[in-house]
């Protein structure tokens, strides 16, 4: 059965490189999954992630005239996962504990002087100020 661009299917990792897997699909057709497209974190070390023989589900992302496959494992994932992993990193930022008011007050300075330069330098570069007079 041929596959198409965004379909979900089932595959195989037949090989591990540093920059991806590539993945047999049930077509018999091969595809690459680049480092980027293998999770929702960053991944430093890709056997950690995978291994090869392991079945994955994949999303067709592109295919084009010369037979290359680009695949994703993370667009692959159901909505729901992606939601929990969003709630897993507030949770965690809520769990760092409780804060002084020093501490809250000092980030909040700090933020607030990064925003300060990041708004003056923009500004700066519109209307086209230049400090080499």
């Amino acid at each position: 059965m041929p596959v198409s661009v965004g379909e979900i299917v089932e595959g195989k990792i037949t090989d591990i490189m540093q920059y991806g897997v590539f993945v047999k699909l049930e077509d018999g057709k091969s595809g690459l999954v680049h480092i980027s497209e293998v999770s929702n974190e960053y991944v430093e070390d890709i056997n950690q992630v995978v291994k090869k023989g392991d079945t994955v589900k994949v999303k067709i992302l592109s295919m084009d005239d010369s037979g290359k496959i680009a695949l994703s494992i993370k667009k692959a994932l159901p909505r729901e996962d992606k939601r929990n992993r969003n709630n897993n990193v507030r949770e965690k930022k809520v769990e760092e504990g409780p804060q002084t008011l020093d501490d809250m007050l000092s980030k909040f300075l700090k933020d607030s002087d990064e925003r300060q330069l990041d708004l003056k330098r923009s500004m700066e570069s519109k209307r086209g100020y230049s400090k080499r007079r």
